[in-house]
């Protein structure tokens, strides 16, 4: 794949987490107006959230700004002046990261705040959004796969 295809494929992979999170975050936020029943899994508890994970640095909104957007940008620039040694799996991981960065930034910005709805049941663990979900599942990604092609090397 041309270097040319893989930023579109970053951009597109992008826009599709970024759409996916805004429209579903906002469904269940808008459910949560009715009782939505649990299970021993999970359940949705609405929780505002003005710090990062597990509410550190709570009521520091400034610091969390200036930090997503550094971080976003660090990623980004990375991504792309980097994308030729990029595979198509790399940049689908690191798009997720990006939009979960993103999508966090933009409730920051837009309301204050991160609306957080996911509560696990099955253990004491901090309320968590779908943007959480793409940051974690996207830095481990990309940590699978450095650790993998280290030792590919090898």
């Amino acid at each position: 794949m041309s270097k040319v295809n893989k930023i579109i494929y970053l951009i597109t992979s992008f826009v599709f987490f970024v759409i996916f999170d805004v429209y579903f975050s906002d469904l269940i936020v808008k459910s949560l107006r009715f009782k939505i029943q649990g299970n021993p899994v999970f359940s949705l508890t609405y929780a505002l959230n003005s710090g990062a994970a597990f509410s550190i640095l709570e009521n520091s909104k400034m610091f969390l700004i200036v930090f997503a957007v550094a971080a976003f940008l660090l990623i980004f620039i990375y991504a792309v002046r980097n994308i030729e040694k990029f595979s198509t799996f790399s940049g689908f991981w690191t798009a997720m990261l990006l939009a979960g960065i993103g999508c966090n930034l933009y409730e920051r910005l837009m309301f204050g705040y991160v609306r957080d709805f996911f509560k696990l049941n099955f253990i004491d663990f901090p309320v968590f959004n779908i943007s959480d979900i793409f940051i974690n599942i996207g830095v481990l990604a990309i940590i699978i796969i450095i650790i993998k092609n280290k030792y590919l090397k090898k």
